[in-house]
């Protein structure tokens, strides 16, 4: 991923937050992106997914398709995109977390970055090793049947 282009995600790095909860992003993800791109991180079960902007539209697109007159809708984007972030690189390739996304994750100092092809994830090192642990004695075969690849 040396151009810009349709980011790939692959692969797992384990990083640490600075001082003041930033994370350096690595370069290789980066690179598929221009400067001023925007990302979306949003909580999910227990870590920090990140949206690259084609995913972020996706959802913005399905946001926007809701009436004004739907409740129910509206007040379920308003709870959910309150708890979420959006963000951009800085010149070092760092985004700074808030500390609200950083204890739904059970991030404190040590993360690690799960490429998962059109995206990335942000667990603990912990949660990540339980979900190593999980999926251990899956074959990958098995598991790539299951989600439909």
């Amino acid at each position: 991923m040396s151009t810009l282009g349709k980011p790939f995600y692959t692969g797992s790095f384990r990083h640490t937050l600075d001082d003041k909860n930033r994370l350096t992003i690595p370069s290789a993800w980066r690179s598929a992106h221009a400067d001023g791109d925007t990302f979306l991180v949003v909580p999910l079960d227990g870590y920090l997914g990140v949206l690259p902007p084609i995913e972020a539209q996706k959802l913005y697109d399905r946001v926007a398709e809701k009436a004004l007159s739907d409740s129910e809708a509206q007040e379920a984007a308003a709870d959910f995109f309150s708890k979420t972030l959006s963000f951009s690189f800085d010149k070092a390739g760092r985004v700074m977390l808030s500390p609200e996304l950083l204890a739904h994750a059970g991030i404190t100092k040590d993360v690690v970055l799960v490429g998962s092809m059109n995206k990335f994830n942000l667990y603990s090192p912990e949660h990540w090793d339980r979900v190593q642990a999980a999926t251990a004695a899956q074959k990958p075969a098995d598991r790539l049947r299951r989600i439909g690849i």
